[in-house]
Order: C-alpha cells, then sequence, then structure tokens
C-alpha cells in the first residue's frame, strides 16, 4: 500500500511514516501543501493522511481537488478540533475518514488499512494461489500449511503479484507499490527481492519472469 502523509508538525509526520512504515506500508512525507498537493497528483496513492491546517495550500483545498478530480486516492483528514461541527465540514468536502489529535496510533493504521482497501478493486482478506496462502490482516503467508518468514517487502511483492491475479506486474510498478519516493528507480532491489522471495516459496516455483516486461504469479 503507497501512502502520502502531509502534516507540517515535523515529528508527527515523521512519527506516523515510521509507524505505516512497520507495518509494511510506502510512505512518503510532505510538510507543507503545495508540495502535498502536486505530489498527490504526480503518485498514485491508496491513502492521504492529510492535515486541515498547512502552509502553501490548505488541507481543505487539497482534499476537494483529489475529490473533484475523480481518483481512487482515499483521504483521512487530521485535525486539532474535535468538534461535531468541523467533522462533519471536513466529510463534507468529500474525505473519506476523519481523525482528532491526539489520536492512538493503532486506530490511525485501522483507519488507513480500512481506506487502502477501498481505494482499489475489492480484494478478499485473504489471497490464495495454490497452496499458498496470505492474510493481508495479519501479515502472515503460509505454503503448504507451513509458515514463511518474509520481510515487509518481500511480503509486499507477493501482495501486488496476487492482486494482479496471473496479470504481469513490471519492476516500475512495484517499485511504486512496494517501495517509497525515496528509493532509486535505476536500482537492481526489485529483482533482488524477487529472487530471495522465490527461495522462499520454494517449488514448484511460483513467480514467473516475463522478459523485458516484469513478473507475474502462475495460478492454477
Amino acid at each position: 500500500m503507497r501512502v502520502l502523509v502531509v502534516e507540517d508538525e515535523r515529528n508527527l509526520a515523521e512519527a506516523i511514516a515510521r509507524g505505516l512504515r512497520r507495518e509494511g506500508m510506502a510512505v512518503d512525507v510532505a510538510y507543507d501543501g503545495s508540495v502535498g498537493h502536486e505530489m498527490a497528483f504526480v503518485t498514485r496513492y491508496d491513502v492521504v493522511v492529510l492535515d486541515r491546517d498547512l502552509p502553501g495550500k490548505p488541507g481543505d483545498e487539497i482534499c476537494a481537488d483529489l475529490v473533484g478530480s475523480g481518483v481512487l486516492t482515499r483521504v483521512l483528514m487530521l485535525t486539532a478540533s474535535g468538534s461535531v461541527a468541523d467533522r462533519v465540514e471536513g466529510l463534507g468536502l468529500g474525505a473519506d475518514d476523519y481523525l482528532t489529535k491526539p489520536f492512538a496510533f493503532d486506530e490511525l493504521v485501522a483507519r488507513v488499512r480500512a481506506l487502502g482497501r477501498r481505494s482499489s478493486p475489492v480484494a478478499p482478506p485473504v489471497l490464495t494461489v495454490g497452496d499458498l496462502v496470505l492474510d493481508q490482516a495479519k501479515r502472515a503467508v503460509t505454503r503448504g500449511g507451513k509458515p514463511l518468514d518474509l520481510t515487509r517487502k518481500e511480503f509486499g511483492i507477493l501482495e501486488e503479484l496476487i492482486k494482479a491475479r496471473g496479470g504481469v506486474v513490471s519492476s516500475e510498478e512495484l517499485l511504486e507499490r512496494v517501495w517509497d519516493a525515496n528509493a532509486d528507480p535505476f536500482t537492481t532491489t526489485v529483482r533482488v527481492t524477487v529472487m530471495t522471495l522465490r527461495k522462499k516459496l520454494g517449488d514448484p516455483p511460483l513467480i514467473e519472469t516475463v522478459v523485458g516486461a516484469g513478473y507475474r504469479v502462475v495460478v492454477p
């Protein structure tokens, strides 16, 4: 899942980003509304965690522009005000959810995950390919009933490939969906991560390389 955090309180923004990354998400951060607005329209994010009070461009305006553009990106608004009127106003702008500061981080994660599921075609919480089972909520993978110890990036790649249902996913798409804006587009990290993932998945092979195009999961 790719998430953009637009928050001018740097310590809070970095804390949110660190926490979401620990949950296996690819997270970018903007500390200014104008920068956040540009990033939101350059990259396809599943969820934007958006502060209402921002320098440069207000969060309300960013939210309205996202909703008006018709993109599938979901918006979670953050605010220091917990009044019902503010909450109604934020949701009236088209925000998908609303969270008042201070908040419990576990609640933020749960809401971001719920919104992320709504930003793309509906996929069941548990994905299966042959004898492989991937539980998105528990972040767990088994094959033939045996648990597999995958890194966050390996899990993310496998999740994206299974969701594609046999379709080819390019290295560039995997880099965009599983990593973040700091990833080097010329790096071999995707190829190396796929190689280690294949070893952990064992035989018969599940991931197929499509020369010049990318990777796909072999669907029985």
